[in-house]
């Protein structure tokens, strides 16, 4: 909708190192506004249950938010390889605008697994932590990309489309009734962390919720790129199957799988202990 929040001149002292005008940009403000409220529950979540400390977890945030920029960034490359492969330094460009979150996720949970096994905490029960915390993060994030325009839809004349209007929108094109996917992911993600709340008191195993949220957001997912119009981000099979969709196949089956394997582990030791 409108990409800046707010903007004031740079000081008299900042000039010339500076750009005469200052912008905060919504993106960036609802995503800072996620990543404290996610790191809040986390810090909670976990000293009550294992009695971390803040500081570990302020070191988890900052290794996963290092990890999410570098994954977001380098999967931009599936977007357009021949684009990217022939000038790099794209990705550099502009570097706020331009994550895949796929790449962000994939690239966080191996960090997770490594930290929760470096500091000898439950890996388990610290992702069922860290689902809500994802959600938290991710909801706010996709509004901030409702306000920024990215992620935009195909045109749509319903009841529910909208027009970017803001020429600093990154949607296409303006002025032109679109899905607003932006809006649809977010309500897709608060929904699955609302069944992720409603789940928690009731898991059977820990990595439960985990599980279920990669689930839950791979087929999601998979429903919201039938309404993306942004088509940069790439397809495997042109007008068929996107990226995406194709990786949230693999995410979907793989939880699945990780989701049966927990589970018949943990009926085995409750078998044994009876």
């Amino acid at each position: 909708m409108h990409p800046v929040f707010f903007e004031f001149d740079t000081p008299g002292f900042l000039q010339g190192f500076l750009p005469e005008t200052i912008s905060i940009y919504f993106y960036g403000f609802f995503i800072a506004c996620g990543a404290i409220l996610g790191t809040l529950y986390a810090a909670y979540e976990s000293k009550k249950q294992f009695a971390v400390k803040m500081e570990t977890i302020q070191t988890l945030v900052i290794l996963i938010v290092l990890a999410a920029i570098v994954g977001g960034k380098v999967f931009m490359v599936f977007e357009d390889p021949a684009k990217y492969l022939h000038d790099p330094a794209i990705l550099l460009r502009n570097f706020s605008n331009g994550f895949v979150f796929y790449g962000s996720l994939l690239f966080a949970i191996p960090l997770m697994l490594w930290f929760f096994k470096a500091h000898k905490l439950p890996t388990l029960a610290m992702l069922d932590i860290m689902a809500v915390s994802a959600c938290i993060v991710h909801g706010f994030g996709r509004i901030g990309c409702f306000m920024a325009g990215c992620c935009y839809g195909t045109p749509h004349q319903g009841a529910l489309s909208v027009c970017f209007t803001d020429p600093r929108s990154a949607a296409e094109p303006l002025h032109t009734p679109l899905h607003p996917t932006q809006l649809y992911s977010a309500v897709a993600i608060f929904t699955i962390l609302a069944i992720i709340l409603f789940a928690k008191s009731r898991k059977r195993f820990d990595g439960q919720l985990f599980m279920l949220y990669l689930m839950l957001y791979a087929v999601a997912r998979t429903i919201l790129e039938l309404f993306r119009g942004d088509l940069e981000r790439g397809y495997l099979i042109d007008g068929v199957l996107s990226n995406s969709q194709f990786i949230s196949l693999l995410v979907f089956l793989a939880a699945l799988s990780a989701y049966i394997l927990i589970a018949t582990r943990q009926s085995k030791q409750s078998a044994r202990r009876k």
